[in-house]
């Protein structure tokens, strides 16, 4: 399941991302962040960690550098 999991966000980073530009405020992207939170801490607790950062990117947060834990 993680596996899937993580081909879905890869195959979302190569065909849909590319087509919306560079609109993530933090680096790594969301994306990214999502990708390296499931294969460091598992598919519940990664995305529990991807949404708390998807959550906070909108226009009236400054973003910036923001690794996973």
């Amino acid at each position: 399941m993680k596996g899937m999991l993580l081909f879905i966000i890869k195959a979302y980073q190569f065909v849909v991302s590319p087509m919306l530009g560079d609109r993530c405020r933090f680096y790594p992207s969301c994306s990214d962040y999502a990708y390296q939170a499931i294969e460091r801490y598992g598919m519940f607790k990664g995305l529990c960690i991807s949404l708390k950062r998807i959550l906070r990117c909108h226009p009236f947060n400054p973003g910036g550098f923001d690794p996973v834990p």
